[in-house]
This record gives structure tokens, sequence and C-alpha cells, in this order.
């Protein structure tokens, strides 16, 4: 497969879900385990993501998590996908990932996202509202200027060990969020593969309005999405009920429980909405044998240009998960070696 810059790359992206029956340790401790597995397998990269107050998610500090990946692991590429840059001052997150970057050089991203918290709950414990998502540019600006030693804004502070490094940012988009990067010459991560219209929008957008900067001289494109492979087409399936059910739940009940083996989700009993939500969760998703989703996703790729595709599937059978991985390594062509550069 081949993007607008070449080969294309594949990346994971984990969220660190908890399984039904399982613990919050245990999920964090198999978000590691995975990373490890993604190095040996070839994948380019391996981002954590930040949520906060999510029953069924336990990756709550990204920066954290990224340094026990990153110091699992040798090769890969480690990052945060992102972290989310209204939850947090400027200064404190360039200062973590001044950290990352110091102990593990040439290795780190910088994976940043606007959204704010899940509930009103949550955001009042952060000390954060919506309307804090409003200023991601600035923020964003800010953030970049304690790397690059522009402080116009703290005359006389300095951000150590952050001043001088370079540790590749990345845009999540959501809403104008293309159009932010596109201004400020970052890279853009944009999903979801089941919206293929909106999401050709958005990059359509953000490479005619993209800017060089010193960050990036041209665009460079990730679309995130579930990709789920497997020895059927039904196998495959499967591996997205669980992801599915939960987000039903969440929408129906306000809350997002750990995942739930497959078969026992089919015989559970659901509400007209609730049996709504979840069936629009199994629609759309890149899924099937290795040939099928080869072409599936072959068919993305000339539809988007995309220059990296990354992977977030989450389901309850870690075994059937990480053997996902390893068809889609296989019918990406991964050769086990992942290269150290960034965008």
């Amino acid at each position: 497969m081949s993007g607008t810059g070449g080969a294309v790359r594949f990346s994971v992206l984990d969220r660190s879900r908890v399984r039904e029956g399982g613990s919050a340790a245990e999920a964090l401790r198999d978000t590691v385990r995975l990373a490890r597995e993604a190095e040996a397998l070839g994948f380019h990269r391996f981002w954590v993501a930040e949520h906060h107050g999510v029953p069924g998610v336990a990756g709550s500090a990204p920066t954290v998590l990224a340094a026990a990946v990153a110091g699992a692991t040798d090769r890969i590429r480690v990052g945060t996908g992102g972290v989310m840059l209204p939850n947090h001052r400027p200064m404190v997150v360039a200062e973590q990932f001044g950290v990352l970057e110091s102990l593990f050089p040439g290795r780190i991203d910088m994976g940043l996202g606007r959204s704010v918290g899940f509930t009103d709950g949550v955001r009042k414990a952060l000390g954060h509202g919506k309307d804090d998502a409003a200023d991601f540019a600035g923020l964003l600006d800010e953030l970049l200027g304690w790397f690059t030693g522009d402080r116009a804004a703290h005359p006389g502070v300095r951000a150590r060990p952050a001043e001088g490094l370079r540790v590749p940012p990345f845009v999540l988009a959501t809403g104008g969020g293309a159009d932010i990067a596109a201004a400020a010459g970052l890279p853009l991560v944009v999903g979801d593969l089941r919206d293929r219209e909106r999401l050709s929008a958005a990059i359509g957008r953000y490479r005619a309005g993209f800017r060089p900067s010193e960050w990036a001289a041209e665009p460079y494109v990730v679309v995130a999405g579930t990709v789920a492979v497997a020895g059927t087409e039904e196998a495959a399936a499967r591996l997205l009920v669980p992801e599915a059910y939960a987000m039903a739940r969440a929408r129906t009940r306000g809350a997002f429980p750990p995942l739930a083996p497959a078969g026992r989700i089919a015989g559970l009993p659901m509400g007209g909405k609730e049996r709504e939500f979840y069936e629009a969760g199994l629609r759309g998703h890149v899924h099937g044998t290795e040939e099928q989703v080869r072409a599936r996703l072959a068919e993305v790729v000339r539809e988007t240009g995309a220059d990296e595709i990354l992977v977030t599937t989450s389901t309850y059978d870690r075994a059937a998960l990480l053997d996902s991985y390893r068809r889609l390594a296989r019918l990406a062509g991964l050769t086990g070696a992942p290269a150290r550069s960034a965008a």
C-alpha cells in the first residue's frame, strides 16, 4: 500500500481497556505487553490515550504510561494519542515530554488533542469546562514555544529539559482540528474509518491549508480506526462486539463499562435505543480475513492518501486481539524492525 509519501506505515493506539473480571492494573500491564508485541511485529509507533473517570478505561496518565512503554521496548516510537491539552498547562506538558525525550531520545511522539472531560463532574474535577477547548490553537502555540525558546508570554521562564529538544507534535483532529493542524504546519491524526466522506473532507481542508513549519515541511496524515483481522469474516466481526456493546451502554446509560466476552453479549437483553447504538457500533469498521482487510485498507489509502494507519482496536479476548495484530502485520508486510524516524 502506498500513500502520498510512499509506503504506508502502520501503528497501534491502545486505550488500556479494562476487561470484565479484571482490574485497571491488569489493563495497564496488558498495554505494556502489547507494546512489546507491536515492536516485535514491526509496527512503526505505539501510542497511549488519556481518559478520566471512565470505569472501563485505565489509561488516565498518558505520559506516565508512555514512560513505562518506552522503558519496556527498544526501537518502536512511543507517544500519546493523545494528551488533551485543555486539561493541562502547556509548560507542564512540555516538561513531561522533555523528560521522556531525554530518557528515550529519538523515540517519543507528542500527540495532542483538544477534548475535555467525559462528563460535567469530570470536567469540574479537572478544573476545566467545555469552553477551554476553544483556545486549543493558543495552547498549542504556547506549548511549542516552550520547546523552541519562544517565551513571549512568559519572559524569563524556561521549560527544562524541553527547551531545545524536538519532540514531533501531532494534532488529533476533532471538528476544526484539521484547520488548526494545517495553520500550525503539524502532522494530522484523524478518524474514524466509518465516516469516509467526512474523513476525506477534513484531510482535503488540511492539505489545502497546510503551511510548512519548522516541525513539518509538508502535510502528513495519520488515519485512525478499528481494524480487526481473523481467519474468517465472522470471527473478525466477533472482535468488534465487546467495544460496540460498551459504547451502546455508555450512550444510553452514561457509563462506559469494562469489556465483556462477545459470547455473553449475544444473549443479553437490550432496549430499542441501546440495540440501535450497538448495531451501529458494529458497522463500518475494517474487518475480515487478511485478503479482505488488505483490499479494504488499500481502498482507504486510495481515498484519503493516508501516510499512516493508526489501529485502535479493543476487544475482550486478548489472544484474539494479538492474533489480529499479527495478521495485520503480515498482510501489511511489516519487517519486525520499525524505523526510528518520525513523520
